[in-house]
Parts: C-alpha cells; sequence; structure tokens
C-alpha cells in the first residue's frame, strides 16, 4: 500500500527520538542519530570504530556522513540480512543533506527499521515499537509491511513481521487490559481500605457503644439486685404482719376457748347439782314411801279398837290409803316412761349408727365418682386432643389419600375412646341412679333427655364411620372432607353438652346427699330435744309431788 511519506518521516522520527542523541530532524540530516540508532541495532557491525568516522557537522560533511552510512547499510543488508534493496527505496542523501528533504529522510530513516526488525535483536526493537502509541504503531507496521529489503514474490518476510508485529499488538492489548484490571484492583483495594478504615471506626464506635451498655447492664443489674433485695424485706415484715395478726387470731381464740371452757365447768356444776338433787329427792321419795308402808302397818295393827275410835281410823286409812296409791302410779308411770326412753334411745342409736354407715359409704361412693370424674375430665381432654389432631390431619389431608390408613386409624382410636366414655358414663349414672333414693318427675325427664342425647350421639358416630368409610374410598372430594370436619365440630359440642349434663347431674346428686345428712341430723337433734322433755317433764312431775 502506498503510504505518505512525510506521515511515514514523522512517525519514524518519533521512533527514533528514543535514542537519547536524537530529538530533531536536523540530528537525522548530519547522520549522526541516524549512525547511533544504528550503533544500538548492532553493535557487532556498527561498532565504534565506525561510529567515529561519523562527524557532527553539518553541509557537505553532513552529506558525506550520510552516504557513509547509506553505503554501510547496504553492506549490511547484503552481508548480514542477506537482502537486497531496490533502487526505487535508495534515498538521495544529497537532497537531505543540502534541501533537508523529508520524503528522502524517511526513505533513509525506513532502511534504518528494516535493519532494527530484522537484525538479531529485532525482539527488543518491537518491543520498544510497542511502547509507542497507537496511530504511530500504525504508520511504523505499514512500513515494515513496506520494507524495501524484501524481494518481489517473496511475502515470507512481510507475513513474519506482520504476525510478530500482531502478536506483539495482542501482547500489548492483553497487558494493558491487565495493567487496567489491576488498576481497578488496586481502586478497589483503595475502596476497601476507605471502607476497612470507616468500619474501623464503626468498630471503635460499637466498642464504646458495648462498654456503655455493660456499664448500664451493671448498673441496672446492680438495681436489680437491690429491688429484689427490697422486694424480699418487703415479704419478710408482710409475713411478719401476717404472723401478728395469725397470733391476735390465736389469742382470741385462746380467748374463747377459756370462756367456753368455763362455761362447759359452769355446765358440768350445774349437772353435778342437778343430780345431786335428784338423788336426794329419790331419797325424800324413799323415805316417804317407807313412811306410808309404816302408817298402813300401823292401821292394819289398830283395826281393832273401839266404836269412838272408828270413824277416826277409817277416816286415816282412806287418807293413808289414797296417799300411796297415788304414789304407786307415779312410781309407775315414771318406770314405764323411762323403759319406753330407754328402748327409744337404744333404736335411736341404732339408727344413727345405721344413718352414719350409709353416710359414710355414700361419701365413699361420692370420692369414688369425684376422682372418676376427674380421670373422665382428663379422658376427655385425651379426646379433644385427639379431635384437634384428627382436624389438623383432615386439613392436611385436602386433595392427598396418601396417609389415609394412618387417619383410620386414628379415627378408630377416637370412635373406640368414645365408646369406652359413654360406656363409663353410663356405668357412673346407673351408680348415682342406685346412689338417689328418690328421683323426681324433672330428674326423670333430665334422664330421658340424656339418654336421647346419647342416642343420637351412637347414631352421628355411626354417620361418621359411615362418611369415613366413603372417604376411605379412591378419589375423595373436598365436600366430604368438610362434611366430615362438620362432623367432628359437632361431636365435640355434643360431648361438651354432654359434660356440662354430667356435671349438673353431679352437682344434684351433692345436694341431695347434703339433704340427707341434713334430715338425718335434724332427726338426731329432735331425738335429742325429746330426751330433754322428758327429763324435764320428770322434773316437773318430782316438783309437783313433794312429800
Amino acid at each position: 500500500m502506498s503510504l505518505d511519506k512525510a506521515e511515514l518521516c514523522d512517525s519514524l522520527l518519533t521512533w527514533t527520538f528514543q535514542v537519547p542523541s536524537c530529538s530533531s530532524k536536523q540530528d537525522l540530516m548530519s547522520g549522526v542519530a541516524v549512525a547511533n540508532v544504528l550503533h544500538q541495532i548492532d553493535p557487532s557491525w556498527f561498532n565504534e570504530t565506525w561510529l567515529g568516522r561519523i562527524k557532527e557537522e553539518s553541509g557537505a560533511t553532513g552529506v558525506s556522513n550520510l552516504k557513509k552510512i547509506l553505503k554501510s547499510m547496504m553492506e549490511y543488508y547484503h552481508d548480514v540480512l542477506g537482502h537486497q534493496v531496490s533502487e526505487v527505496h535508495m534515498p538521495d542523501v544529497t537532497l537531505i543533506g543540502e534541501m533537508g528533504d523529508v520524503t528522502e529522510l524517511g526513505k533513509l530513516v525506513q532502511l534504518v527499521l528494516g535493519c532494527a526488525v530484522s537484525c538479531e535483536k529485532k525482539e527488543e526493537q518491537i518491543q520498544q515499537i510497542m511502547r509507542l502509541e497507537e496511530s504511530v504503531q500504525h504508520v511504523v507496521m505499514t512500513a515494515i509491511q513496506e520494507d524495501p529489503s524484501a524481494e518481489p514474490g517473496s511475502p515470507e518476510t512481510y507475513g513474519t513481521l506482520t504476525t510478530q508485529l500482531s502478536v506483539a499488538l495482542e501482547e500489548k492489548s492483553s497487558l494493558q487490559a491487565e495493567s487496567r484490571s489491576l488498576k481497578e484492583k488496586l481502586l478497589l483495594c483503595d475502596s476497601v481500605d476507605n471502607s476497612r478504615d470507616d468500619v474501623r471506626v464503626r468498630s471503635e464506635i460499637l466498642e464504646r457503644e458495648v462498654v456503655d451498655l455493660q456499664q448500664r447492664n451493671e448498673d441496672l443489674t446492680s438495681l436489680a439486685q437491690e429491688a429484689q433485695s427490697l422486694k424480699d424485706e418487703m415479704d419478710i415484715l408482710r409475713k411478719l404482719e401476717d404472723l401478728g395478726d395469725l397470733r391476735r387470731q390465736v389469742r382470741l381464740l385462746e380467748e374463747r376457748n377459756t370462756v367456753y371452757m368455763q362455761r362447759t365447768c359452769e355446765l358440768e356444776e350445774e349437772l353435778r347439782r342437778a343430780n345431786a338433787r335428784l338423788i336426794s329427792e329419790r331419797d325424800t321419795l324413799r323415805e316417804t314411801n317407807d313412811e306410808l308402808r309404816c302408817a298402813q302397818v300401823q292401821q292394819r295393827g289398830l283395826s281393832g279398837s273401839g266404836g269412838l275410835r272408828d270413824n277416826d281410823v277409817t277416816v286415816g286409812n282412806l287418807a293413808a290409803e289414797i296417799l300411796p296409791t297415788e304414789l304407786k302410779e307415779t312410781v309407775v308411770r315414771l318406770q314405764s316412761e323411762n323403759k319406753m326412753l330407754c328402748v327409744q334411745e337404744e333404736t335411736y342409736r341404732q339408727r344413727v349408727v345405721e344413718v352414719q354407715a350409709e353416710l359414710e359409704e355414700a361419701q365413699r361412693s361420692k370420692n369414688a365418682l369425684e376422682t372418676q370424674n376427674r380421670l373422665d375430665q382428663q379422658q376427655i381432654s385425651e379426646l379433644r386432643s385427639q379431635i384437634e389432631e384428627l382436624q389438623k390431619a383432615l386439613h392436611d389431608q385436602d386433595g392427598k389419600t396418601e396417609d389415609s390408613s394412618l387417619l383410620k386409624k386414628k379415627l378408630e382410636e377416637h370412635l373406640e375412646k368414645l365408646h369406652e366414655a359413654h360406656s363409663d358414663l353410663q356405668k357412673k349414672r346407673e351408680v348415682i341412679d342406685d346412689l338417689e333414693p328418690k328421683v323426681d318427675g324433672k330428674m326423670l325427664k333430665k334422664i330421658d333427655e340424656l339418654q336421647e342425647s346419647l342416642k343420637k350421639k351412637d347414631a352421628d358416630m355411626k354417620q361418621m364411620e359411615e362418611r369415613y368409610k366413603r372417604y376411605q374410598q379412591p378419589g375423595p372430594g373436598a365436600p366430604e372432607i368438610q362434611a366430615l370436619k362438620n362432623q367432628l365440630t359437632e361431636k365435640e359440642k355434643k360431648l361438651q353438652h354432654l359434660e356440662h349434663d354430667y356435671e349438673k347431674s353431679r352437682v344434684r346428686h351433692d345436694q341431695e346427699e347434703k339433704l340427707i345428712i341434713t334430715a338425718w341430723y335434724n332427726m338426731a337433734m329432735s331425738f335429742l330435744a325429746q330426751q330433754r322433755q322428758s327429763t324435764n317433764a320428770k322434773r316437773g312431775l318430782i316438783r309437783h309431788h313433794p312429800r
């Protein structure tokens, strides 16, 4: 390709300016700078002796230097490189030295470039070219392709140089990319360093905050301990106050106990006095009875006396006979009443013992029922939890039939436990019916209602089993699952209703037990009242019949 010699000259000058002795075109025109470049290219051929023949002058001497350089380069091309330079690329050194022709100067520098890229140190020279700007590299590459030493019809040299230059350019591009990557990494490292500094500062701030929080935590802990100690003291003071109240209550109870003891002693003293009085009255009655008997004997002994005394004796006998008869009747009546009271007392005692035994038996039955009720409540709670688990399982089983066997097993266990609970409730109901002496119309009606609800429950359980069997069939639909869920909900509500009814029955049973106990207590109190009345009647009779 055709290349502008002026542009080529400028680019080659940029390349040759890398030599310290070459800084302008005038240095090239004198030949000294070109000689130094050739000396750097191949010091063995362009040695110091040859370099010493190049004088630093201008004008005719400069033309002479250029002729010497051109001659040496031709010999170098021919002897060392084995190339021939065509006449077209031969520069006119006279025009260069006298007129400073740029075109001819470009030809000369192009020959120097050919020596550089064809010598033994061509890799170093190519590396120097790679350090130039891209535009200069492009022109230099074009100049290499137009190597004047290449013969027509032999493109091997062009291809080799082009390949080397392409490889060098690729290496340069890769190195530039690597350089950019390293620069980016460097920037990233700088940013990381900056962020690390920020993190360090933030860490220091957080450490200070942690220290402050620890100090605050210690303060709060000390305050909490102090508050706990104050709370303990308050509890101790409160307990002391409660203890003082209890002591006051104990004193009051002791005072009441003392009063009751005094009252008991007084009552015992009155009882002793009453017993003594009764004994004295009994002795008096006995003495009176003896006296009356003696009077009867005397009257019988005096029955044979005279007529004047007959009327007096008859009157005396009548008076004496009337008084003992009344006393005898009183004594007989009192003895019969005493026997009757003893028999009645013994009967009441037996009945009290029987009632106490029945009461103890009822209490034991009540305790057993309460225990069984607690167990039933626990079982009902377990059944509720199982119902909830079953509902969750049904909710998770929407659209799935893989775990139907597990669901069936759970439902069967649940139904079995419900049957057991139902049988237990029936047994408890029978026990309650046995314990209850009488059942009114309302209770019978309530029992009928409970039995009806139990029948409904059994029917619901059968319906649930049928629904589950249908659910067990392949391809169950969502409506059946929802219906089963609704059935479980209704069943739970009915179970709660049965629990409520059972609780009502238990409360009613407790009330009836209390009524029975109250009746027996009233009966015992009435018996004691009758005894008191009998004793008072005896005392009244004794008081109305003095001796």
